[in-house]
Order: structure tokens, then C-alpha cells, then sequence
């Protein structure tokens, strides 16, 4: 019991530190992308473009920090329980915009704050996450993975229709998906490291799918902030990231939540108030509007 609690706090302050990088990090990519040319939306060119933005590579760092430090809890503990928490990251994200922009949290702030906290303990409380047998099956890990995957594409085929009114929404949404499924492809390389190192990593698909997927993501991610405001794309992406994950490790990792009507319930209303919880403060007037996309076509990029 003592060793389970040791493992339980470690991975919690393992995920909200990597919650808080990747909050900042968001943030700080999105004050840059927001003045990116928009003939560069949807391309790799984004991400050249950006890459000569002190504040943009500032952003990536605490990303890729958040990422790593993501996979250590992920190593550590069930992708059923790391998730939520990760999903607190729009709470550091809101902290560094509200510092930039000086707006009170307000009655919609806190509502949004405690919906989002009560929700992931409610999830973890009722759902009482813990490790099981993965499934072997190769036919399951293809299907879960192909629907995400394939629902990413969907997605993005119609954002591309409507790049300034609900694009940005569904390529966060999107990359959220590829996200979910990067955090499972990312447990699968970690067992695999653990039982036969560098040999045995990559002699599997896993790492080479977790690169694809993560630069896809960066661009769908970078695509959406250039075109929205965070406060239209981020809560979009930090919805849409834990529910993927939570099916993929639910679905072949081996993750086993209760599934009595009790635990059914809690765990059903823990994710409404975290969805719920991620709107309000994604929609807060704290979260920074960006710039018009009139403004982003007569400026150059620009360091911030």
C-alpha cells in the first residue's frame, strides 16, 4: 500500500509538471503563430517560419519538457490516470495569460477552475485506475488507433473549408486526437525500451509512428493557433487529447477502470465537468484573443 501511494504521488507531480510546461508552452507558441503568414497554414513551412522565433523555440522547449516529463508519469502509471491530469495544463496556460492580459478570474474563472479539479479527482476517484494485461492482439491496437487517426484526417479535410471559422476548432480537436494516441504509442515504446533497450525500441513501428504523429500534430496544433484565438483552439485540444488517451489505454494498453454503476457514474460526470471545466476557461477573457487575420497578412513574422 505504502509503495502504491509512493508511485500514486509520483506520478501525480510528475503529470502536473508536465501539465504546467506544456501550459506555458502553448501559450508562448501561440503569441508567435498568431502573426505567421496564413498561406502557410497547414504546411511544414509553419514550422520553418516559426522556427526563427526566439519566443516560438521558448515555447517548444517547455513543450518537448512537458512531453518528456509526460512520458516518465506515463512509464510510471496507468495513460487512464495520467491524462486527466495533464489536461490540467489549460489552468497554467490561463495563469500565464491572465499575468499577460491582467484580467480577474471572475465568477467564470473559478466555476471553470473547480469543474476542472473536481472533475479529474472525481474521474480518478471513481474510476480508480490500475494496470492490467495489455492485449496482444494486433487487430485491436490498429483499429483503435486507425479510428483516432482517421478521425484526425476527417477533421482536418474539413478544417481546410473553413480555416477562419470553425477550422481552427476541429484541426485542435484533430491534433488532440493524435496527441491522445501519441501518449499511448508513447507507454508502448517505454515497455518496449524497458524489456530490451535500444535493440528492441526500434525494431518496432511505435517510436517511428510517435515521430510521425507528433510533427502532424505540431503542425495541425501551430495551424490552429496561427488562425484562432487560444481561447477558441486550446480548450478544443486539451479536450479532445484525454479522452483519446483514456480509449487507447482503456481500449489495448490494459488499463482497467471499476465498472460498477457507482464508479460508471462517477467517472461519466468526473469527464462532463473536465470537458465543462476546459470551455469555461478556454473561453475566459483572460485567454489572449490574438491578432485579426487582416493584421497577421500586413505583418511580417515578427519576434516577440
Amino acid at each position: 500500500m505504502i509503495e502504491v501511494r509512493s508511485v500514486s504521488v509520483l506520478v501525480l507531480i510528475l503529470a502536473v509538471s508536465a501539465a504546467c510546461c506544456l501550459g506555458f508552452g502553448f501559450v508562448l507558441q501561440q503569441n508567435a503563430a498568431q502573426q505567421a503568414p496564413l498561406s502557410d497554414f497547414l504546411s511544414p513551412r509553419l514550422l520553418l517560419d516559426l522556427m526563427k522565433v526566439p519566443r516560438w523555440l521558448g515555447g517548444l522547449a517547455l513543450m518537448v519538457a512537458g512531453m518528456a516529463l509526460g512520458a516518465v508519469a506515463l512509464g510510471r502509471g496507468e495513460i487512464s490516470l495520467v491524462e486527466p491530469l495533464l489536461a490540467t495544463n489549460l489552468l497554467f496556460a490561463l495563469a500565464l495569460s491572465q499575468r499577460q492580459t491582467r484580467q480577474p478570474l471572475g465568477r467564470q474563472g473559478w466555476l471553470g477552475l473547480a469543474l476542472l479539479a473536481g472533475g479529474v479527482t472525481a474521474f480518478i476517484l471513481g474510476g480508480q485506475p490500475r494496470a492490467g494485461t495489455a492485449v496482444t492482439d494486433p487487430l485491436r491496437h490498429w483499429l483503435i488507433i486507425g479510428t483516432m487517426v482517421g478521425a484526425a484526417l476527417v477533421l482536418t479535410a474539413y478544417a481546410k473549408r473553413s480555416r477562419l471559422s470553425w477550422g481552427p476548432v476541429l484541426l485542435a480537436v484533430a491534433a488532440g486526437l493524435l496527441y491522445g494516441v501519441q501518449d499511448a504509442l508513447t507507454r508502448v515504446s517505454g515497455q518496449r525500451f524497458s524489456a530490451g533497450g535500444w535493440a528492441e525500441l526500434f525494431t518496432g513501428w511505435q517510436p517511428y509512428g510517435l515521430f510521425a504523429i507528433g510533427v502532424t500534430g505540431l503542425i495541425l496544433v501551430q495551424s490552429a493557433f496561427e488562425t484562432a484565438p487560444l481561447r477558441m483552439s486550446l480548450p478544443a485540444l486539451t479536450a479532445a487529447e484525454p479522452l483519446a488517451g483514456i480509449a487507447c489505454g482503456v481500449g489495448f494498453l490494459g488499463d482497467r477502470l471499476r465498472t460498477d454503476v457507482a464508479a460508471l457514474t462517477w467517472e461519466a460526470a468526473g469527464l462532463a465537468a473536465i470537458v465543462a471545466g476546459i470551455v469555461l476557461l478556454g473561453l475566459h477573457p483572460a485567454m489572449p484573443c490574438g491578432a485579426s487575420p487582416t493584421e497577421r497578412d500586413e505583418h511580417k513574422l515578427q519576434t516577440h
